[in-house]
């Protein structure tokens, strides 16, 4: 593991701040304070607090905006799952090597949004060469979850105004609506306004964001379900239908839950740890499918953690890819919170599960 992750430098003393008492996620929170240390690579803060909770943010008193609803996803998003479900039962009926590659289908694209879109480009907790950005790029448009862009613009967005009108998929808002419903319905005014004010200059910097978001749709076509396809029907002969099914259609659907859950199941189901004012928790089911981004109530604490979590490897996939980077060069400047700082806040703010794991 490079050196720069295991020594973290002080934290400036601007950011060390204990805000008046808010209500944030329905409960009210006495303290929502930057720790104390961590590692930053130019040593003048991070440059960035988008995805830090806005306290003073109010939602509009008032009757809510009308729900409306968009028919082309709903229908669409019915049709995958039920030829998800169809998959689901002729899996057998697959090669090995198909399920193999759907896999590390799975695996590549499921990078592209924790590596890339949320760790790398919505948080900047590491710097990344641009060999690197280009495979996550990549990798993104596997995923197909929206743009790198758009995806970080929402959410930093959920971050900032998290459990509020404000919020992209507002969790306060049932499970349902967290999880899928949100992508179902327009956009509450609020995360609009919000999202237009956000300085997103770092994202329109970066060249492999903006050629992917001009290039997305085609990206998407053949890096998410031709390539996949073409791959086993070509090399193994898997026949042309099975290798849709397997490596595009049932990868696909299962890599958009997996995400999905963090936004639904982790603010809602597990334990918190670090901050009980806030509905974000430590979802282990969570932490698998997400390739280790369960750990929510930690990432809503300390956003800006390269690694999501105090632990490390453990159960954390893209925090080992990350690191691994780090050791061949393609990435550095990892940013992590000290120990003893995380152990305070725990003592502070957690609701005491970390007293029996």
């Amino acid at each position: 593991m490079p050196a720069n992750l295991l020594t973290p430098q002080e934290f400036p003393p601007s950011y060390s701040t204990t805000f008046a008492p808010v209500v944030q996620n329905g409960a009210s929170n006495s303290e929502k304070e930057m720790p104390a240390s961590y590692e930053d690579s130019s040593g003048a803060g991070r440059g960035m607090t988008d995805d830090i909770f806005d306290e003073t943010y109010r939602e509009k008193t008032g009757p809510k905006p009308a729900t409306v609803y968009v028919w082309r996803n709903i229908v669409l998003m019915a049709l995958l799952h039920l030829a998800t479900l169809y998959t689901f039962f002729t899996l057998p009926s697959a090669k090995f090597a198909t399920l193999l590659w759907g896999f590390g289908c799975f695996l590549v694209s499921g990078l592209g949004v924790t590596a890339g879109a949320h760790r790398l480009w919505s948080h900047r907790s590491y710097k990344a060469s641009f060999p690197l950005r280009v495979f996550l790029a990549i990798a993104n448009s596997i995923a197909f979850q929206n743009d790198i862009y758009e995806w970080s613009r929402d959410h930093r967005v959920h971050h900032k105004y998290s459990e509020t009108d404000a919020d992209p998929h507002n969790a306060s808002r049932g499970f349902f609506f967290s999880h899928v419903g949100w992508l179902l319905v327009r956009k509450h005014p609020d995360v609009i306004e919000k999202g237009k004010k956000l300085d997103l200059s770092d994202l329109k910097a970066d060249k492999v964001v903006m050629f992917q978001r001009r290039y997305y749709k085609l990206s998407v076509v053949l890096l998410c379900f031709v390539f996949p396809t073409l791959v086993p029907w070509y090399f193994w002969g898997e026949s042309f239908w099975k290798s849709f099914l397997v490596a595009a259609i049932f990868r696909y659907t299962i890599g958009l839950n997996a995400t999905w859950l963090v936004n639904s199941a982790a603010h809602m189901y597990g334990c918190r740890p670090y901050n009980k004012h806030i509905n974000p928790r430590e979802n282990r089911f969570v932490v698998f499918g997400a390739l280790g981004e369960g750990f929510h109530n930690y990432h809503h604490t300390y956003p800006f953690d390269y690694s999501t979590s105090e632990y490390g490897w453990r159960w954390n996939f893209t925090t080992s890819f990350i690191d691994l980077m780090c050791y061949l060069g393609l990435a550095s400047d990892c940013k992590k919170v000290a120990k003893a700082t995380v152990l305070a806040r725990k003592i502070r703010t957690g609701d005491g599960s970390h007293k029996t794991g």
